[in-house]
């Protein structure tokens, strides 16, 4: 699958979902609002974060909470790479006030409207969404304190370009935070080229040394992965989603369970030096 047919895909996926509220764990009818909050709550959130966003904000489309990492501070101005319809953006618009700034960047023109009536419904006046590639983000060099993603970075078929990005769109000494998806062995061929898997944040994930070395090569440093768990079955949300799965990788519901004993959700910091 070509680079720009993977976008494609996840671009027509996260747009249904931006449209009709689903989760990323839906293949059809979507996750209903209690569904989202416990997979939310599975990953880190708080039920007082979670009823302090707008409604619609929460996707149920993380793999962890890279705002509860952050240590952000009053006055910083954050990035949100894949931001979707604004539930960190609007957790981190709380811990760095008003005087901070907060700012979304996503590919997909029905999140960036979503995220965007989410903020007017929410009031909130430090933050504002772009829409734009993560490869190439529409950002001035050297202005943002803070780079947070959730669960982004592994569908993106150019992460070398993500992190050159934000290395470069970091001011010295600002942080990196993100929960995203590694592997710690290579997936089955068929489930690596499942379009399921893509969408699922499976199939573009990368082996966990080659992603922390992606890190590396872009400049940062100080690089710590502060948090795992497994990404388990349950974390695929509905029997749908699996079904797909199952059907498009030749898997066993058993077989594909083994499988993902090998897929880590991690929380990683990193930061960008001085010099």
């Amino acid at each position: 699958m070509t680079d720009d047919g993977v976008r494609e895909i996840v671009m027509k996926r996260y747009g249904e979902i931006a449209i009709t509220g689903g989760s990323c764990c839906s293949s059809g009818c979507g996750c209903g609002g209690e569904a989202k909050r416990e997979l939310s709550g599975a990953v880190g959130y708080t039920a007082e974060e979670m009823d302090s966003v707008p409604d619609g904000s929460n996707l149920g489309l993380g793999c962890g909470n890279p705002v509860a990492l952050a240590s952000l501070k009053k006055g910083e101005t954050v990035l949100d790479l894949g931001s979707g319809a604004g539930f960190d953006c609007f957790l981190a618009a709380g811990a760095v006030g008003e005087e901070g700034h907060v700012i979304g960047v996503d590919m997909t023109p029905e999140m960036v409207r979503r995220a965007r009536d989410n903020a007017m419904l929410g009031g909130f006046k430090n933050v504002e969404f772009r829409k734009g590639n993560i490869e190439n983000l529409p950002l001035e060099g050297d202005s943002v304190d803070v780079v947070i993603s959730n669960c982004v970075i592994n569908l993106s078929p150019e992460k070398d370009k993500v992190f050159s990005e934000a290395f470069r769109v970091l001011r010295p000494g600002g942080r990196l935070m993100i929960s995203d998806i590694v592997l710690d062995r290579e997936l089955p061929p068929a489930l690596r080229s499942s379009i399921t898997g893509h969408v699922a944040c499976l199939s573009g994930a990368d082996l966990r040394e080659t992603y922390l070395e992606r890190m590396r090569s872009a400049g940062f440093e100080n690089i710590e992965v502060q948090g795992e768990s497994v990404f388990s079955l349950e974390n695929l949300g509905d029997e749908g989603t699996i079904d797909a799965l199952m059907s498009e990788s030749g898997s066993t519901r058993e077989r594909l369970s083994e499988v993902l004993k090998g897929v880590k959700s991690i929380k990683v910091r990193a930061e960008r030096p001085f010099r």
